[in-house]
């Protein structure tokens, strides 16, 4: 009689046919720790804006800037860190979520330090099945919370992050290293952070919206799933899948994604057959009975960003963006609905204040379904507040009150952190109208703005510096006579209210 294999057997087998942990290679690197640039040193080497009339915006992203390079650190011995990384500048811990989003804006200064290796810190201490802690702690390396703890990662926004930093920079040799480990960390994802339903699960923690009141009553929100779905998780989770495997398509391992599609169609069906409600026009968690929960929170246009709503579906999600009632407030966009009788006036943090991360994601995501004209908008407005309370202020902060130009109660001052993202990414992607994608060799110009406006060392690729200036205009229908000059051939997609036009230019 074969001799029955005990549970840990199982498990051991199971690690071994593991290879795209195997195929991490951030696990055996040595740690490198070099000189650490100071903000005067690297300042030559970062982009330059230029705002005619808006001397304070531009003093706010140089400060943004001071504040980053204030916050790099270097690995200490025996922690199991790799390499030099931005601090999350919360605790003494490198956060996975917050790093995703610092590195949104950092990404465009990764010619004066290498921001995007802090992920690599992240990815160093990945299990060997696959998971990856959403917190590690920088004095001694270890994970935070227990893999199976409710609190213990997410969200799953790595892969964003990843491809994000790809469409500036078009590094394959990044692409390659880091594809194994987020493959490998889907996986541990959708194996113990999902339902059989497919649908995935998360907690006030681990999603990183620590206390909206999303469950129902006697669970705690913050450590609890309350055996819902949660939509964010699951488009996060359905994006992360369809980033894998544009990955995958690079790189030439699309035969090893098959079940990435298979997940992603269905994810896609679960999000609009079962969390849409029709009547309301809005995306919702779902009960454990398998009823929406009702409540509108800025989790609900996740899956604008995912790409899983129809046209019809982004139309209805703007119209709540644009309604003074529920998401259009002073300050644009708060994490949940004004109408609900939970939501504060002065933000208490996830109940209402308004937060660079998720203003970033709404953003991006509208984009993705050509509704350019309402994410300038809300980019200006976003950004008209911030320089608000930064000029009554001196600096920046973790997240803002929605009913008036001031920091949120509570918010971190000086959060750089994703307090960077409005001085820095939003200036240049929704105010300037500066999108790159390198892999394509084009970088979209959506010129909104009569006053002149540029950057100087523009950085495209690893290798391409742009000087860019559009004089000022009498009208926003006037064409715009922009001035590029570089050191590498691209194309440029010129856009304003009066037209388009691509542009092939060389040095």
């Amino acid at each position: 009689m074969a001799k029955k294999k005990s549970q840990a057997s199982y498990y051991l087998d199971f690690v071994a046919d593991q290879p795209l942990v195997a195929e991490n290679v951030y696990r055996d690197a040595q740690r490198i720790s070099t000189p650490l640039p100071s903000f005067a040193e690297a300042r030559d080497k970062l982009p330059e804006p230029m705002w005619e009339g808006h001397d304070a915006a531009i003093e706010a992203y140089w400060r943004v800037w001071e504040l980053a390079f204030g916050n790099i650190r270097h690995p200490q011995p025996l922690t199991g860190f790799v390499c030099n990384f931005i601090d999350t500048a919360f605790n003494d811990c490198l956060f996975l979520w917050d790093t995703c989003f610092i590195l949104m804006f950092t990404r465009y200064g990764n010619r004066a330090f290498h921001f995007q290796q802090t992920l690599d810190n992240l990815y160093a201490a990945q299990r060997d099945d696959g998971f990856i802690t959403r917190e590690r702690q920088e004095w001694d390396g270890q994970a935070r919370f227990h893999p199976h703890d409710p609190v213990s990662t997410g969200p799953n926004v790595f892969a964003w992050a990843e491809w994000e930093y790809f469409q500036q920079t078009a590094d394959h040799d990044r692409l390659a290293r880091i594809f194994p480990v987020l493959l490998a960390y889907h996986r541990w994802m959708r194996t113990h952070r999902s339902w059989p339903s497919g649908a995935y699960w998360s907690c006030g923690l681990a999603c990183g919206m620590d206390n909206q009141p999303r469950l129902p009553e006697n669970y705690d929100v913050h450590v609890e799933h309350g055996h819902m779905c949660w939509i964010d998780a699951t488009a996060q989770a359905a994006f992360s899948a369809d980033l894998l495997q544009r990955m995958a398509q690079v790189l030439g391992r699309e035969d090893e994604v098959s079940d990435l599609r298979e997940e992603n169609e269905q994810l896609t069906s679960w999000i609009n057959d079962v969390a849409w409600d029709e009547v309301s026009g809005f995306y919702y968690d779902v009960r454990r009975e398998g009823s929406i929960s009702g409540f509108q929170s800025i989790a609900g246009f996740w899956p604008l960003l995912a790409g899983q709503a129809s046209a019809e579906q982004a139309a209805r999600l703007v119209e709540h963006l644009e309604d003074e009632k529920t998401f259009n407030r002073y300050h644009r966009v708060p994490s949940m609905s004004a109408s609900d009788s939970d939501y504060e006036p002065t933000g208490a943090y996830w109940r209402g204040s308004v937060w660079p991360p998720t203003t970033y994601m709404i953003l991006r995501g509208l984009t993705r379904y050509g509704y350019d004209d309402l994410a300038h908008a809300i980019a200006r407005n976003h950004h008209d507040n911030v320089m608000a309370v930064y000029n009554e202020t001196g600096t920046v902060w973790e997240n803002y009150a929605p009913e008036k130009a001031a920091p949120g109660q509570p918010a971190k001052r000086d959060f750089v952190g994703w307090g960077g993202l409005g001085p820095v990414a939003v200036l240049f992607e929704y105010i300037f109208g500066l999108r790159p994608d390198v892999s394509e060799n084009r970088l979209v110009w959506d010129v909104r703005l009569t006053e002149g406006h540029g950057v100087k060392r523009y950085p495209f690729g690893t290798e391409g510096v742009l000087d860019l200036y559009c004089p000022g205009r009498q009208n926003p229908n006037e064409r715009p006579e922009i001035d590029v000059q570089t050191n590498i051939p691209l194309e440029v997609e010129l856009i304003w209210s009066g037209g388009r036009e691509t542009i092939s230019v060389s040095p």
